[in-house]
């Protein structure tokens, strides 16, 4: 796929501006781009979302000609107690950690370069007829909250208004299975040969919201006996899920152990099971939502703790803790809006005329102002489409450059958290020592696009009897009506009738490849930044086309709405066996996490976590590492 200069200036093309600086490199590398929308109001755009046109061609310029950037002739503009860099979960929480520690009256700049504060926790608004639906353009929900959130996450949690145990009575688990609705795998044409739809899936899911006793799946022999394969392949996979063996005989369990941490799941399906390449098609993408990667990516370890079958009869010591727990604690812990939801309430802690409101339910429909996040008044400042392009300590605090419509800023904080990508803090701080620096641009984030589409009713889903699909080779690898969340005055769709958000994942993925997830991440990222919208929206009409078009979908007369949530950067790398030497993680971490001079470290990446209470406890730590500075 060639990139479009809409939506990536390359090297060639910065090239090509002959005559002009560095600095007006910098200044001519892009703007955002409003799309269908309220352009005041960046949860209603539509198109190309999340890592949008605009907030990203900057830094890329920025990460070619570092080397010769030269800032010291800017003057400095504004003094604060402490810059932030990144709006995300991470740097909002630590705004109101630097609030606890140092004072409420302590100057606070938060500096984003998107449009919308959040990082990777958005929220998506469409409007249909008189109703207006929200969806999550990211970060999804709270990950096993009993056992993985720490007190400083519970308390921040609990500071901001936000009760886990109301937002577990938010969501009716049950919704879906009283529609008489399952899970199912939609097999398209151009892979399977045929359009299949089947019903019924009886599979366990990490972090399920379906309790186990609800899925209204089929007999597992029932459900694979209609899947489009051949005979054979079908008994196959039926003898996988009804009567494992211990594959990897005569191994001791220690040695069992090893294996599975060392050998991808596909690896182990096609040379330990046995199965063929088309059997094994059927897993192929059941690792993309979680993992951002296909079952080539993954170890068989990780392929257990996702419930994938074939390790049941090896006697194997029990899942770790934490893994345990993702598979068995409900994942009922969401907003309607995702994680967006927490931001909201973290902004109206720090800056409360921004959304009107006092409780967790009224938060969910309040319109945020945000004229009022960049106000000379307040003490803490939260500026968008700012994007920094250099940090650098001083004698008296860290200045700070960023571009803000095009021109140059600079401002001094006493200190700086650099809440952004890891690999971007090499090129925002380049008095970073080089070990670190290679530390830290080995956390390559996972890319991603979560889609959200909205229908004028979910008939065709009724009709199917499915209320998920797992699609094995389609673009999009899962594709989902809404969670069933009603809060405060939201209230989820009842009705088929009414119209509906569904969330579809898409994940670029090499299989077969051999590729290392390094590699894939890296080829998907430019994959993403060089795809138009006009592509996805072909992509996505096209699937659901297929997928619905038998129960009587339309999508001319039933689409109303899209929005692509494109995350180049998506989730945090996640150390595999497969690709690391997991012994020397923990100083690796550790080591690319240090502070430079009163640059801290904060975001998911400083604890290679993809999750809202690593982001939360990294900030925790950073604020904590420059209050001892004094």
């Amino acid at each position: 796929m060639p990139i479009t200069r809409r939506d990536f200036l390359n090297g060639v093309a910065l090239t090509v501006a002959a005559g002009l600086t560095p600095l007006e490199l910098l200044q001519a590398a892009g703007h955002a781009t409003m799309l269908d929308g309220d352009a005041q109001y960046p949860p209603a755009l539509m198109g190309l979302r999340g890592n949008h046109p605009g907030s990203f061609e900057n830094a890329h310029a920025l990460g070619r000609e570092h080397e010769n950037f030269n800032f010291d002739a800017l003057p400095v503009e504004e003094h604060y107690d402490l810059v932030i860099v990144g709006g995300g979960i991470s740097g909002l929480a630590a705004a109101c950690f630097w609030q606890q520690v140092a004072g409420k009256d302590k100057k606070i700049l938060i500096l984003d370069n998107h449009d919308d504060f959040g990082g990777h926790a958005k929220r998506n608004e469409f409007s249909v007829g008189k109703k207006t639906l929200i969806g999550y353009g990211g970060s999804e929900s709270f990950q096993s909250p009993a056992n993985n959130f720490s007190p400083v996450a519970n308390k921040l949690l609990q500071d901001v208004g936000i009760s886990v145990v109301k937002m577990k009575q938010c969501f009716d688990q049950n919704f879906y299975p009283d529609q008489n609705l399952s899970r199912g795998v939609f097999f398209d044409k151009k892979n399977f040969g045929e359009t299949r739809i089947v019903s019924g899936d009886p599979g366990r899911a990490v972090s399920d919201d379906i309790p186990p006793d609800r899925l209204n799946g089929r007999n597992i022999e029932d459900f694979i006996n209609d899947f489009p394969l051949a005979e054979g392949d079908k008994q196959a996979l039926i003898d996988l899920h009804v009567r494992p063996k211990d594959y990897l005989q005569p191994m001791s369990v220690d040695e069992k152990t090893e294996w599975l941490d060392t050998h991808s799941y596909r690896e182990f399906l096609l040379k330990k099971v046995g199965l063929s390449e088309m059997a094994v098609l059927y897993f192929q993408q059941r690792t993309n939502d979680f993992f951002a990667i296909g079952i080539e990516g993954i170890s068989c370890n990780d392929a257990r703790a996702c419930a994938l079958p074939g390790m049941e009869a090896m006697q194997l010591p029990p899942l770790e803790e934490e893994a345990q727990a993702d598979l068995d604690e409900p994942y009922t812990y969401h907003f309607p809006d995702g994680n967006a939801g927490l931001t909201r309430l973290l902004v109206r802690h720090l800056i409360p005329e921004a959304l009107a409101g006092s409780t967790m339910e009224d938060s969910l429909t309040s319109r945020l102002d945000y004229s009022r996040l960049d106000r000379q008044e307040n003490n803490t400042r939260l500026r968008l489409n700012s994007i920094v392009v250099n940090a650098v300590n001083s004698d008296d605090g860290v200045v700070v450059t960023y571009l803000n419509a095009g021109k140059p800023h600079r401002v001094r904080g006493r200190s700086a958290i650099m809440a952004c990508y890891n690999m971007m803090i090499p090129f925002l701080v380049p008095e970073t020592p080089k070990p670190q620096q290679e530390y830290l641009r080995m956390n390559v984030k996972a890319p991603l696009v979560y889609t959200n589409v909205a229908i004028k009713n979910w008939s065709s889903f009724k009709a199917l009897g499915i209320h998920e699909f797992y699609c094995p080779a389609a673009p999009y690898s899962r594709v989902k009506l809404d969670y069933p969340v009603s809060m405060g005055d939201y209230q989820h769709p009842k009705n088929d009738d009414e119209p509906m958000v569904l969330h579809m994942v898409y994940v670029p993925t090499w299989p077969g490849s051999n590729l290392t997830a390094r590699e894939q991440f890296r080829r998907g990222r430019a994959y993403l930044l060089g795809t138009s919208f006009d592509t996805h929206e072909a992509m996505i009409r096209d699937q659901l086309q297929e997928m619905l078009g038998g129960a009587g979908f339309d999508h001319q007369r039933d689409i109303v709405g899209i929005t692509v949530n494109r995350w180049a950067h998506g989730y945090a790398y996640y150390a595999s066996p497969l690709f690391d030497d997991l012994d020397k993680m923990p100083e690796i971490i550790k080591e690319a996490r240090q502070p430079v001079g009163r640059i801290a470290i904060a975001n998911s990446d400083s604890d290679w976590s993809a999750y809202a209470h690593a982001a939360i406890d990294q900030a925790w730590r950073a604020v904590n590492e420059l209050q001892a500075m004094g």
